[in-house]
C-alpha cells in the first residue's frame, strides 16, 4: 500500500463508504452515498486501487439483469489508515463547530 498523494474531502468520503460495510459496494452505489459526482468518485477509486487501498473484481451475477457492475472493497492494510483520515475529518469538524465556522458540504 502506497501513502496517497491527494486526500480530498471527496476522497474522504468515499473511503467512509467503503469501511461503512463489510461487503463489496459497486461505483453507482458508492456515487449516491457520498453524493459526489461520478466524475469524482470513479478517479478517486482508481486512484485508491493503483495506491493498493482498494481492491475490485466484476460481479459475477449472472442473474442479475443489466450491465457487469464493477465491486471495490477497502484492503485489510488500508482499513486502519483510512479510519485515522475519517478521525481526523471529524476532529478538524468538530473544532469547526466549536469556533462557530459552518462545516463544509458535499462537493466544496
Amino acid at each position: 500500500m502506497e501513502p496517497l498523494s491527494r486526500i480530498t474531502s471527496a476522497t474522504v468520503d468515499v473511503l467512509d463508504v467503503l469501511l461503512a460495510g463489510q461487503e463489496p459496494r459497486w461505483g453507482l452505489e458508492i456515487v449516491k452515498a457520498t453524493g459526489r459526482a461520478s466524475g469524482t468518485v470513479y478517479p478517486i477509486l482508481d486512484r485508491l486501487e493503483r495506491s493498493g487501498w482498494v481492491t475490485s473484481t466484476w460481479e459475477a451475477d449472472s442473474e442479475r439483469r443489466g450491465p457487469r457492475r464493477r465491486l471495490y472493497q477497502i484492503t485489510g492494510e488500508a482499513a486502519p489508515a483510512a479510519r485515522r483520515l475519517l478521525a481526523a475529518r471529524a476532529e478538524r469538524e468538530a473544532a469547526r463547530a466549536r469556533a462557530g465556522d459552518p462545516l463544509p458540504q458535499p462537493g466544496t
